[in-house]
């Protein structure tokens, strides 16, 4: 397409009918969670819901019914050759489908690639905003950044100002559960003797573990020792003797939850790893009264849905990647640059006295 009649026209679309914006972010669960204030600002500026390309098995139930997305493009990997990826070919076809849309590409990482991509699927540089080209603050939180970049214009769309509402503007991501999640809960939750019990949820792993199967391996900086878990958990029944602890964890987990459970020697304690889809531990992150967390993705979930919440940081920086909460629940971070670059640096005792500062939701006698 002629690059001056593709100005033209998308212009016109922007002043008229509705577009369906193109955000590129391959990101793991946290960064995509991080993602939705910009999906929802692009959403009300352009009129239709979001298509999403990205990467990783989280991408598409983390966006199911979510209303700011239309759909999602899975790219299994950016850096195979393009005549060995039939995620790419499905991609570019995609792309030729929308020759109209607006791209905001939020990546820093493989962009020779991604803009290859784009321009065999016809999208030219005047209908992109890229995040590279415009730098964040130095510390700025991504939620924070996101919103600079969703209020620029791509060339081609530079058709005046957009009338900003304040509903535009989310200072916290949001996630999407409905009526279908909570029926799968209750049913969880009723499979597993919890009907009429508080319980807390504990994220002993992170993205690293998933790859090694166990806590503690060199440069890992968010592995916390397994007998401060076991202490914590110990400390935590005798705070809230009549709650429930529920590990949290991936299928690749479910060894370790279970070398943590025994450790305890608490009946209270139970593992949720080989049955607790994305899905489902956002429902029950919904009604729990707390969260424990190593900095990692569900933490950022548990934010989006109002439960209170305590991180555990290694090396990346809290002011930059803290979860925040649309609802003004509790979250306290502890550890993280410039105080410490590992979680092992973060002592019980200090786990604890932060715990204590956070307000829990009601127990369930009293919901």
């Amino acid at each position: 397409m002629n690059p001056v009649t593709e100005i033209a026209d998308t212009s016109a679309a922007r002043r008229g009918a509705a577009l369906s914006p193109i955000v590129v972010r391959f990101g793991a669960l946290g960064d995509l969670i991080l993602l939705t204030p910009l999906l929802h600002l692009l959403h009300r500026r352009y009129g239709k819901p979001c298509q999403l390309i990205g990467s990783g098995g989280w991408m598409q139930p983390l966006f199911t019914r979510h209303p700011d997305v239309d759909s999602t493009w899975l790219v299994r990997s950016r850096r195979r050759p393009y005549v060995l990826d039939s995620s790419q070919w499905r991609l570019v076809s995609a792309l030729r489908e929308n020759p109209q849309s607006p791209v905001y590409v939020c990546d820093d990482h493989a962009l020779d690639k991604v803009r290859w991509l784009l321009r065999r699927g016809g999208v030219s540089k005047q209908r992109c905003v890229f995040a590279s080209e415009h730098r964040d603050q130095q510390g700025e939180h991504w939620n924070d950044r996101w919103m600079h970049l969703g209020r620029l214009n791509p060339p081609a769309f530079n058709a005046g100002e957009y009338p900003w509402q304040p509903e535009d503007l989310l200072p916290a991501p949001k996630l999407a559960i409905d009526a279908v999640d909570r029926s799968d809960r209750d049913a969880w939750v009723q499979q597993h003797g919890l009907q009429n019990h508080d319980f807390l949820l504990l994220q002993i792993g992170n993205k690293r573990t998933f790859k090694r199967g166990r806590l503690g391996q060199f440069g890992d900086s968010k592995a916390w020792p397994i007998e401060r878990w076991v202490g914590l958990l110990q400390a935590l029944h005798t705070q809230l003797p009549q709650t429930r602890l529920i590990l949290c964890g991936s299928p690749q987990e479910a060894t370790l939850l279970s070398d943590v459970e025994k450790a305890s020697q608490l009946k209270c304690v139970q593992v949720a790893a080989t049955d607790l889809p994305l899905r489902r531990l956002f429902s029950l992150l919904e009604i729990a009264r707390g969260m424990i967390s190593i900095d990692t993705g569900p933490a950022h979930a548990a934010a989006a849905l109002g439960c209170p919440l305590l991180v555990l940081y290694g090396a990346a920086p809290p002011a930059m990647w803290k979860p925040r909460s649309p609802t003004g629940s509790d979250v306290v971070t502890l550890g993280g640059p410039p105080l410490s670059d590992h979680v092992e640096n973060i002592t019980l005792e200090t786990v604890l006295a932060a715990w204590k500062t956070i307000r829990l939701r009601k127990p369930l006698a009293d919901a």
